[in-house]
């Protein structure tokens, strides 16, 4: 049997909680600030919504393929360094270089020259993310064997996360702001620089100060190489399997692949209907409100709903925790078919605080419990295996994410909404703003009803961690 490679403490230190943190802004940053960027290829770059299609889809699929091999290879490393830290501290790097080369776009090189330049670079950034995103969010899993002390470690580093999204939505001042730079391309082509090198630099704050135990003479380890590649990704498709018999491990993917898909899905319509319902097309009039919707958003979330959920995971339990706060996160999304209002957008930072708790409180707690499901699997293969488990499940939440951004194009195409008109088609526009509130609050809805009866709970996370203690101190006692 092959056993953890660290003992980790019931009460982690601050510090590591923070180092773990400042891992998770980069893993934030970065996909929060493609979110943003990705405007600019259609509103200022031309490009068709087919091109913006494919290049949401292609590369998250790629980089979805790449994820569980690179978790079966973290869990099997054997290094001075542990299984992880390595990966994390070279992750950062390809991913951050990449990023910063990946925008250097110029529009007189033309639509189709852009198109692929931007494809071909976007594979390289998504083999960084997987080489760094997989094992730094397994040493996550493994920094704590509490049942709460997980929920803590995601919260803390879910409320440094979440300052990408409070940043990132100011980005749009800065690049249509003529102060600042004469075009929006432009302007993304120096902020790219910023954020690649920034995040880069907190990416490897995990991998320099989280220490892991030596694995170099684990020999309970499968590596992966040339000559047992065949074994090794059958091996692969085999905790596939294993996975997702794994009851409560499927229904913590599903939940999340309908909620954070659904989410973004339609999180790209915020800047068009902002711009196109409550100001008639014209960006420059819209101001920072495209702005405050992503920034306050992301403050409620921090300031008010991971505390919040925090403490509700430790009174209601996971589950519990979960379905409450979705079911808030529903009432946002009703509330904002009714608080969009022409001429007076103030009124949709009321809906904001409601809104914030379903993606607010995803991760906090899916991350956590997945934590508690390394344990369960553990017990029944006898290895630990929070790399291939935590890539399958980051699996699902890229196909996911890719799924979303060929349905974000398709759905533009189908409303008739063109972003290179000032003045929209009759019904475009209340086309994006009815699958706004309406996909999100559907694929909810059935995340929620999938979750009903998860029983991964509290007083069984401690039976199963019972018996692997047990089971180590027999492993110990018995003679060599």
């Amino acid at each position: 049997m092959s056993n953890n490679n660290s003992s980790p403490a019931t009460v982690v230190p601050m510090g590591q909680k923070i180092a773990f943190g400042l891992g998770m802004l980069a893993n934030q940053m970065f996909p929060a600030a493609l979110g943003i960027f990705m405007v600019v290829l259609v509103q200022d770059l031309k490009f068709p919504a087919w091109m913006w299609g494919i290049l949401f889809f292609l590369p998250r699929i790629f980089d979805a393929f790449i994820d569980p091999i690179m978790g079966f290879i973290s869990d099997n490393t054997r290094s001075k360094w542990g299984r992880r830290r390595h990966y994390v501290f070279i992750g950062s790097i390809i991913m951050g270089l990449s990023f910063v080369v990946m925008w250097q776009l110029y529009r007189e090189s033309g639509v189709t020259y852009n198109f692929i330049y931007f494809l071909l670079w976007s594979f390289v950034f998504y083999i960084g993310l997987s080489v760094f995103s997989v094992p730094y969010v397994a040493m996550g899993y493994e920094m704590s064997d509490d049942f709460h002390e997980r929920t803590s470690i995601m919260a803390i580093s879910q409320w440094i996360g979440q300052w990408a999204w409070v940043i990132a939505p100011w980005f749009w001042v800065v690049m249509y702001d003529p102060k600042w730079f004469p075009n929006a391309d432009t302007a993304t082509r120096t902020l790219a620089v910023w954020v690649g090198i920034s995040c880069m630099v907190l990416a490897m704050m995990p991998a320099i100060f989280i220490k892991s135990k030596s694995t170099k003479n684990e020999t309970g380890f499968s590596p992966l190489t040339f000559r047992t590649i065949g074994g090794s990704l059958k091996e692969i498709f085999e905790s596939f399997k294993e996975a997702f018999r794994n009851k409560p491990f499927t229904k913590l993917c599903i939940a999340t692949f309908l909620i954070f898909n659904a989410f973004n899905t339609v999180a790209g319509f915020t800047f068009f209907i902002v711009v196109y319902y409550l100001f008639n097309g014209a960006a420059s009039a819209a101001g920072i409100w495209p702005t405050l919707f992503g920034s306050v958003g992301a403050l409620a979330t921090t300031f008010v709903v991971i505390p919040i959920v925090a403490k509700m995971s430790k009174k209601m339990g996971k589950k519990n925790a979960f379905l409450a706060a979705q079911s808030i996160s529903i009432l946002g999304y009703v509330m904002f078919w009714f608080f969009f209002v022409p001429g007076k957008p103030y009124m949709f930072l009321f809906a904001l605080p409601f809104f914030s708790f379903g993606i607010g409180s995803l991760f906090t707690l899916m991350m956590s419990m997945t934590a508690d499901v390394c344990d369960m699997d553990e017990l029944t293969s006898g290895k630990r295996r929070e790399g291939i488990f935590g890539a399958i499940y980051w699996w699902m939440v890229k196909f996911g994410f890719a799924i979303a951004g060929l349905l974000t194009g398709v759905i533009m195409s189908v409303v008739g909404f063109d972003p290179n008109l000032t003045v929209q088609p009759d019904g475009a526009v209340t086309g994006l703003r009815i699958v706004f509130s309406g996909i999100p609050i559907a694929g909810t809805l059935i995340a929620m009803w999938v979750m009903r009866n998860y029983d991964l709970t509290e007083e069984k996370a401690k039976a199963i961690k019972a018996e692997l203690v047990s089971r180590k101190k027999n492993e110990i006692l018995q003679p060599v």
